[in-house]
């Protein structure tokens, strides 16, 4: 099975038509599972209409209700939106201690069954049993040669959500209706957690760098913990938790999961371009600001082309931006171009499939090559 792209809302779940709208953009972007938060009552009262907005609207991505403290009472009290909910999302850390913790947890699971859902019990590294902690570093300190730290805290990650599976198991959820992660914010960390995790047990995981950051810093250090994994063959589903800049798209952690999975040639979502970093001979912006135009395209028109045609995703375009390697890339790619370096002849060669069929000139270079491009998929792939 494929490595499956989730993402999560950051809207006010009791704001139907708000996060309807986001669900359906990140849906879009190319989100497969989408997470919401149902955190009250006014939140669990809208998830069945969220729901239907979504249907009316063409867009049949499964929902996610993520649960903490109050999680018991809200599928108990409302059966519209635990019915409306592809899956729920349970947190141990954060359901209860001790009995009163057992029987919600139970009355969780029961909800499970009795809708047919299946469950990710998600640990979190801010978020662990505390409790559980205590009684792991206590028999540490007893062992003739005592683990450090890290790997202490790390084992209470992994016993935590080994035996709330096993507890779910006992209560009648079925083998195949879990799903576990353990999320962490440290890229060593959540690569040692993961891989003990994938040794001990057959659930499938789902992975992802918890409270990763902004900007590159988030971006390179998911991608650095999760390509490890997925190299690996450990992960089914991945959740890149990026904090959008202020004003940013939410769909930005959408396109960087599909990237990750895209560039380790795992799964094909969009047509990837190849564009060079440029050096002293390109002097000029125009290389640059095509490569841009020409991606920021292709990734619009993937929701329309995806209805449209069977392959596209996997076209490859290249922009270069001198003579040295833009002949050659190009001729690499589906369709490359070779912008004209310092000093060059302004002419800018296109590759079609290996073969050179035009050179672009003048103001207009980047509407024509477009035209190209969209000539090349209506005759190259074909229709649904």
């Amino acid at each position: 099975m494929p490595v499956v792209v989730q993402s999560m809302t950051n809207t006010d779940t009791a704001d139907a038509e708000g996060t309807a709208r986001q669900v359906y953009e990140l849906a879009q972007a190319g989100s497969e599972l989408v997470r919401i938060t149902v955190n009250t009552s006014e939140a669990a009262v809208q998830v069945p209409h969220i729901r239907r907005m979504l249907d009316d609207m063409g867009c049949n991505v499964p929902l996610i209700g993520d649960f903490h403290f109050n999680g018991h009472r809200l599928l108990s009290e409302f059966p519209d939106c635990a019915q409306a909910l592809a899956k729920y999302r349970i947190n141990p850390g954060n359901v209860g201690k001790n009995r009163k913790g057992e029987d919600q947890f139970a009355m969780m699971i029961a909800a499970a069954r009795q809708y047919d859902k299946p469950v990710r019990i998600g640990v979190n590294w801010g978020s662990l049993d505390q409790e559980l902690v205590v009684r792991l570093m206590d028999e540490n300190a007893k062992l003739a040669q005592p683990k450090v730290v890290a790997e202490v805290t790390r084992e209470a990650l992994i016993v935590s959500a080994l035996d709330s599976a096993r507890r779910a198991e006992e209560l009648g959820l079925a083998h195949d209706r879990i799903v576990l992660s353990c999320k962490v914010s440290d890229v060593q960390d959540l690569i040692a957690v993961y891989r003990e995790l994938a040794r001990r047990c057959d659930y499938p995981l789902h992975l992802g760098l918890t409270e990763a950051g902004m900007g590159s810093k988030g971006i390179v250090a998911s991608t650095a913990a999760l390509a490890v994994l997925l190299q690996q063959g450990i992960g089914d589903t991945i959740r890149v938790s990026l904090t959008p800049a202020p004003g940013g798209a939410r769909t930005e952690e959408v396109v960087v999961a599909q990237e990750i999975l895209q560039t380790m040639g795992l799964r094909s979502f969009a047509p990837m371009v190849t564009a060079c970093p440029g050096c002293g001979r390109t002097t000029s912006t125009v290389f640059q600001e095509l490569a841009q135009s020409i991606q920021s395209y292709l990734r619009a028109q993937m929701p329309v082309w995806r209805e449209q045609y069977t392959g596209v995703e996997e076209m490859k375009v290249a922009v270069m931006g001198c003579i040295v390697n833009g002949p050659g890339e190009s001729k690499l790619a589906n369709i490359g171009i070779s912008l004209p370096g310092t000093g060059e002849s302004p002419a800018a060669p296109v590759y079609v499939d290996g073969e050179k069929t035009v050179t672009l000139r003048g103001e207009h270079i980047a509407e024509e090559f477009t035209q190209i491009v969209n000539e090349y998929v209506a005759r190259k792939y074909v229709r649904k």
